[in-house]
């Protein structure tokens, strides 16, 4: 080892490990003869150490209370100093194998002991658990896996030492190794690291998400080596934290939600050019955060689908602009535009036909005009637009969606027509509000989200199924409960299912008024439903409620969505997350919006300015929301919260008997300089429960 540590430059940067090293010496133990093979040694023999968690608990306190380290120090000395050690102190049997994912085999009462104590201790005691952990490195860091290996590497990763820069190097080959341990042996960590404490797990996200955000932005410059030699440190780490990931994902309830794993600092980082070099080369060698989209944020995501497919949109418009040029025709500077020309009282087949005919300028700046009104669109008409779109669409009398009451979301309507362009126009709208930045007020099952993303992205083959997602008796259970407790108390039930439940494969669904019956599979209403193929009965029904039923109307909703986001970036969200784009947040922070706001011919101190906060922050949610509404034309909040409205609040010198009026287009309001607080709130109050249509906004 000592040959090896000659090697070793500055920083104890280590050679590469690449998994090619470690081949080549699997390799070369293979293919000697066997009389040679003999000396080497199977596992070694783990020494027997005895020490338990109260025992140490007592060394800590009488060295505590004494200030005599030496039994402490011999112990951390000991124990940190080689895998087999740390192996011997932690593993409840020295020898017993414990090759199974759902237990390491770890005492994990004496590690938390141990590690809780470090910090405690002189620094002369956590110094040597350093050196320890650099030794045990160097000499593990070649040759296969076995599993005390990763026992020993499940135990160094849980050290709270490494919250100090000053330890990052040593953090950062340890994380190197764990990277680069093979899939099998990550499987193993994955279901290790899931059985932690909800506060550790969560202690250890966040070690590495702050060990990333130092790395790219360093206090001190010199706090660090020089990013140059330590271009692998966030790949590792990243690498890491994807298996905290994944442990989060398979726990059977979520250990942190999934946006504690978002990285912040990445909104600040070149993160087009990260898309680019992960469009370019995959999920390859080359690493890019794009890989690992659990840590980029809604607000990254969203400026990523944004800017790809605005530059689809700019190099559309450049080539309309480029023909007409070369034709020697006069340039209408429309051509940059997806106008939209409706009236009021035809507002959905105008809207229908409009987006029909200029299917080719989906992606170019959404404008709208509502006929007969003066109004320049500077935001405002177009928000209004999808607002009054969305009321209509999703009303009852409709019939396109159906409003679930005990769910309280909408879900499609599966009577059969000639033509699905409506439910096209829905996915349409869906897409053009999240490329134009509106928040929508719809309410869809997370599932719907979920579909929407099966595949990703359009599949090149135009007879490829879409929206065909995994159904379960879950997903049901949010669309329609009653249905879906019905069907969990059949597969439940004790007694004798075909005589008391007399169910076939065949299932009714009342369309317009009429009774329908579907077969779940060929001959399904000769197949009676028993004990044995229940869970196919139920398989069958929900894949039918949640699919096969509507399956002509979520295509053209599918296909109407991807014409207008169509970016590899939807490959990185979660269902959730697109949900969050479509629909915004609906959690109202007023004073969040106090806080960003700004200010024209008032001051925040001015009195007005005060009342109208007193008012608003005491107003209950729904008066809140219309204020949101009559404000900004919309009463949801972008991804990217209350500060990127821009709310502005500007003084109009008229008499105080006149309303409050806005700018839906500049999220603004002109507030007259009310005195009084009553007077205000009267006021307020009216204008913004009659806010709809003014025309010139």
């Amino acid at each position: 080892h000592d040959s090896l540590k000659g090697q070793i430059p500055e920083h104890n940067e280590l050679p590469p490990i690449c998994s090619d090293v470690r081949q080549k010496q699997r390799l070369s133990i293979d293919t000697l003869p066997p009389e040679v093979k003999a000396p080497f040694p199977s596992d070694p023999i783990i020494p027997l150490r005895t020490k338990t968690t109260k025992e140490f608990q007592e060394d800590m306190e009488r060295a505590l209370q004494s200030g005599d380290w030496r039994e402490v120090r011999g112990f951390y000395l000991t124990t940190f100093d080689s895998f087999i050690e740390i192996n011997a102190a932690f593993k409840r049997e020295a020898n017993g194998l414990f090759n199974t994912i759902e237990d390491s085999g770890v005492n994990t009462k004496f590690v938390n002991a141990v590690y809780d104590a470090l910090l405690n201790t002189p620094q002369d005691i956590q110094k040597s658990v350093l050196k320890g952990i650099i030794n045990s490195l160097l000499r593990e860091w070649k040759g296969p896996r076995t599993k005390d290996d990763l026992r020993a590497y499940f135990i160094l990763v849980q050290n709270p030492q490494y919250s100090s820069t000053s330890t990052y190097v040593i953090y950062a080959h340890l994380l190197r190794q764990i990277a680069a341990l093979s899939e099998a042996d990550h499987h193993f960590l994955v279901h290790w690291f899931k059985k932690l404490s909800a506060r550790r797990f969560r202690q250890l996200v966040e070690r590495l998400l702050q060990f990333i955000s130092t790395r790219l932005f360093p206090a001190e410059p010199d706090e660090l080596p020089p990013l140059s030699k330590c271009a692998w440190w966030i790949p590792s780490a990243t690498k890491v934290l994807s298996l905290f990931n994944a442990a989060n994902s398979v726990s059977s309830a979520p250990i942190m939600s999934f946006t504690d794993f978002y990285n912040i600092t990445l909104e600040h980082i070149d993160f087009m050019e990260d898309y680019r070099t992960w469009q370019n080369y995959g999920n390859s060698n080359r690493f890019s955060f794009c890989q690992f989209p659990f840590i980029l944020s809604t607000v990254v995501k969203k400026a990523i689908i944004q800017k790809d497919s605005e530059q689809q949109m700019i190099s559309q418009a450049r080539q309309s602009l480029v023909s007409k040029v070369s034709r020697r025709q006069r340039v209408d500077m429309n051509l940059l535009f997806l106008n939209i020309k409706v009236r009021r009282a035809q507002l959905l087949s105008d809207s229908l036909d409009e987006l029909t005919r200029k299917r080719c300028d989906l992606k170019k700046k959404l404008r709208v005009t509502f006929v007969g009104e003066a109004g320049l669109d500077m935001g405002g008409l177009t928000k209004e637009w999808f607002l009054l779109l969305v009321r209509q669409i999703f009303h009852t009398d409709y019939g396109m969606f159906t409003y679930m009451k005990d769910s309280r979301c909408h879900w499609f309507s599966s009577w059969k027509c000639d033509n699905y362009s409506e439910f096209q126009l829905v996915g349409t709208l869906m897409g053009l509000a999240v490329y134009n930045s509106i928040a929508l007020d719809i309410h869809f099952p997370l599932y719907c989200y979920r579909k929407l993303l099966t595949p990703p992205t359009v599949p090149c083959d135009q007879n490829a199924l879409v929206g065909m997602a995994n159904a379960t008796l879950d997903d049901l259970q949010q669309i329609m409960p009653e249905l879906a407790h019905g069907l969990g108390e059949l597969l439940s039930y004790e007694g004798n299912v075909e005589e008391d439940f007399y169910l076939t494969f065949q299932v009714f669904q009342e369309e317009m008024g009429m009774v329908k019956s579907y077969n779940l599979k060929p001959g399904g209403d000769k197949i009676p439903v028993t004990k044995q193929n229940r869970k196919e009965y139920v398989q069958l029904y929900v894949d039918f409620l949640l699919n096969k039923s509507i399956y002509k109307q979520f295509a053209a909703f599918y296909h109407g969505f991807h014409s207008v986001c169509a970016s590899d970036a939807l490959m990185l969200l979660r269902p959730e997350e697109v949900e969050m784009l479509v629909c915004g947040s609906p959690e109202l922070d007023m004073s969040a919006l106090q806080k960003a706001a700004q200010y024209e011919g008032y001051s925040k101190t001015d009195a007005t300015v005060r009342c109208f906060w007193d008012v608003v922050l005491a107003f209950p949610l729904e008066l809140q929301k219309k204020l949101l509404h009559f404000a900004t034309g919309s009463d949801r909040v972008p991804v990217g919260g209350m500060a990127d409205l821009n709310f502005k609040i500007a003084k109009i010198d008229v008499p105080t008997d006149w309303l409050p009026i806005s700018h839906t287009c500049f999220n603004q309001i002109c507030l007259p300089p009310y005195r009084t607080r009553k007077e205000l709130k009267q006021k307020l109050t009216i204008a913004i429960s009659n806010a709809e249509g003014f025309g010139l906004e």
